[in-house]
């Protein structure tokens, strides 16, 4: 049997051939692009934006990350991927993404104890607020709330403090985090009982409240918005809030009381500091667009949450306004970690 015989192609032919495979791929890519989104939305889409949630899932924060995640996924025709990394009260998520990539296309959610207490009372935080992140948008606002389990007979603060003096073996308080706000305000408390409480860091709101409701831990200070549902659902009490007035007209607020805290918490969208101006403002812009639709503030006001609609130089001026309040007394507390 005779080998069959290879004849090179003409180079006219390479170039027929050649030709015809390039109008072929334009005109399949042009049946594609046609009814599809832009070609700025399409590459948007190879590179998602990820939203980092330092807790774990079901809190406060881990709500309202999902929420402006999926509103921003319709608004911006991009894939948004919300991931939660927990560990060492939010600090582990902070440090990780301080070393992130310098062009990485990610965003934080933080609050006053990642970005205002955690780096004066840890040792070896791992991050500086200041020279690794940029705000860019504050999507909620929240007081806090001293709650007790059913099991403490106890139905107003005054009675809390009473027993908190005639039960020393049992003054423990619950706090989302150690080192957080609530931390101090825990300490505060115990010095107007004038008990030496033991103050039990939790790893985010869920194992808290979980804690509360089971009778594992007496008292709890957390966010008023994550205890609300089960206050009102009679598996815990609420017996004062943080802020400057009433919540609900049978709830005092811990000035009422003869508390003096009178304290508002956010959560706030931060990028790296490496991220362009251009693109931080552009962001800045859609999510404060975002938390300003009706549809979103009512989605926000089912969870019991306050929606703000911020641009970054609103949110700059809210944390830093914050910092002036705060950071003395923390300095003064000389509370410290390792």
């Amino acid at each position: 049997m005779s080998n069959p015989t290879c004849t090179a192609p003409s180079t006219a032919r390479i170039v027929r051939s050649r030709l015809s495979s390039l109008v072929a791929s334009v005109a399949l890519c042009v049946s594609f692009a046609m009814p599809a989104t832009p070609v700025l939305a399409q590459a948007q889409d190879a590179n998602p934006l990820r939203l980092i949630v330092p807790y774990p899932p079901g809190g406060g924060t881990d709500r309202a990350a999902r929420l402006v995640g999926e509103a921003l996924q319709s608004r911006l025709n991009q894939t948004v991927i919300v991931e939660n990394v927990t560990g060492v009260g939010g600090r582990l998520a902070m440090r990780q993404f301080a070393s992130a990539p310098a062009d990485a296309n990610v965003l934080l959610i933080a609050n006053p104890a990642l970005m205002v207490v955690a780096p004066k009372v840890f040792k070896s935080n791992g991050y500086d607020p200041d020279k690794d992140y940029q705000p860019v948008s504050i999507v909620t606002t929240y007081e806090f709330a001293v709650a007790v389990g059913t099991r403490v007979p106890v139905r107003e603060f005054r009675h809390l403090m009473a027993w908190l003096r005639a039960n020393p073996e049992k003054a423990s308080v619950g706090v989302p985090a150690a080192g957080s706000l609530p931390h101090f305000f825990a300490l505060m408390l115990a010095e107007q009982a004038q008990v030496k409480a033991e103050v039990i860091g939790y790893k985010g709101s869920a194992p808290l409240s979980t804690d509360l409701i089971g009778g594992h831990v007496p008292v709890a200070i957390d966010a008023y918005e994550t205890l609300l549902p089960q206050h009102e659902a009679g598996k815990l009490r609420i017996l004062a809030t943080s802020g400057a007035r009433r919540v609900l007209p049978d709830l005092p607020t811990l000035k009422e009381v003869g508390t003096p805290i009178v304290a508002e918490g956010w959560n706030v969208f931060v990028a790296r500091s490496t991220m362009p101006a251009d693109k931080v403002e552009r962001l800045s812009r859609e999510i404060a667009a975002v938390m300003a639709t009706p549809a979103m503030r009512e989605k926000f006001a089912a969870m019991k949450a306050a929606p703000v609609s911020m641009n970054r130089a609103q949110s700059v001026a809210m944390i830093e306004s914050f910092r002036k309040a705060w950071v003395p007394a923390i300095d003064k507390a000389g509370l410290k970690f390792d």
